[in-house]
């Protein structure tokens, strides 16, 4: 399997060779910033297009089919748009944090975008305490909501902010739980170690039913975390227009937008880096030449594709349940999830003392 540490290897190697180290750093530092962020905007614009066509196919529809051969530039024709709509200034509002809100939502999530290892040796960063970086970056998020909606001075954005306060904070409980829940088993916070560590099978076959429960409250709580239906009450356009950013125009309305689309791709990457093996490709034990063929597939393939897996399973909660009224949506948290979770967590504990995984 390709190890793309090769690459990058050696172009820090030829840019030591040509200017100074700390030269050679700040280069690297730029050129790293531009390929997230290109990253990030393909991949929004990729889940847009994939959203509309996956609830065009829910609902009977065609979805984009105009601009572009089957719809494949209407996702850029609405980029550009984005871009060149006038910023409305909207009185009564407090500007600084107005202004300052979308970019603490984009730097959140570009900061925990970052952190995911899409190939071998294909990751931004890599701390002895990933996992706990990640759930910490990704927290940040919920502070640009809720300026979002105190700085807009309208009463729809502040119920939607506190709506999305209230539910972000309480289903995070159940993602941190879950992923400690793994972290238990694979006994790391390493990320490269974690996806390592599932080269002989992964965790979700390895951890017995304790990995199985984490796996399906961490997509709920996921879906929930990233205001997607039918947890989407923040953002409840029958009731509150459009909640928290509902004064938003222009490209700060685009801040969010984007964020929104890559939360639900980083939810869906860390499912697939915890329970699935990341970019680790499928091996059976005793099929030493089914494991061989699977070896060839490309490591950035393997992780892409179980991404997209997760992703439309997101999607599929979305175009199939009916939005939940706020008090269910916190029920479902504190008395069903919240004490699954834990359950699951001690569980998972004993499994791992007395050696009961594959």
């Amino acid at each position: 399997m390709f190890d793309f540490s090769v690459i990058t290897q050696w172009i820090d190697q030829l840019l030591r060779g040509v200017m100074p180290d700390a030269a050679a750093l700040v280069v690297e530092c730029v050129l790293i910033g531009l390929a997230l962020l290109l990253g990030y905007a393909v991949i929004a614009l990729a889940l847009i297009y994939v959203e509309r066509k996956v609830c065009a196919w829910f609902q009977c529809r065609l979805g984009p089919n105009r601009v572009g051969p089957f719809g494949l530039l209407q996702s850029v024709a609405d980029m550009i748009k984005m871009l060149i709509k006038e910023i409305i200034e909207i009185k009564h509002v407090d500007r600084f944090l107005f202004g300052l809100a979308p970019y603490i939502v984009i730097i959140a999530s570009v900061a925990a975008f970052s952190c995911l290892p899409f190939a071998k040796g294909l990751q931004v960063l890599d701390f002895n305490v990933g996992i706990f970086f990640l759930v910490a970056v990704s927290s940040i998020g919920i502070v640009g909501i809720l300026l979002a909606g105190w700085a807009s001075n309208n009463k729809y954005s502040l119920i939607g902010a506190m709506r999305s306060g209230a539910q972000m904070i309480s289903y995070e409980l159940s993602i941190g739980l879950s992923i400690l829940t793994m972290v238990v088993l694979s006994g790391t916070l390493q990320i490269t170690e974690l996806v390592e560590g599932q080269a002989d099978g992964w965790f979700l076959f390895k951890g017995h039913l304790p990995a199985l429960i984490a796996f399906v409250v961490y997509l709920v709580a996921g879906t929930a975390e990233t205001n997607r239906g039918p947890f989407d009450l923040p953002e409840a356009d029958s009731e509150l227009t459009a909640g928290y950013h509902t004064e938003y125009s222009g490209m700060h309305f685009g801040f969010f937008y984007l964020a929104e689309y890559l939360n639900m791709f980083i939810v869906a990457g860390v499912a697939a880096t915890l329970f699935l093996g990341g970019w680790m490709p499928l091996h059976v034990p005793g099929w030493e030449g089914f494991n061989e063929v699977m070896d060839y597939i490309p490591s950035l393939l393997w992780f892409l594709g179980k991404v997209g897996v997760m992703i439309f399973v997101i999607m599929w909660f979305k175009w199939t349940f009916p939005r939940l009224r706020i008090d269910q949506l916190l029920r479902l948290e504190w008395k069903y999830l919240l004490p699954i979770n834990l359950l699951n967590l001690l569980l998972m504990v004993v499994v791992v003392v007395y050696k009961l995984h594959f």
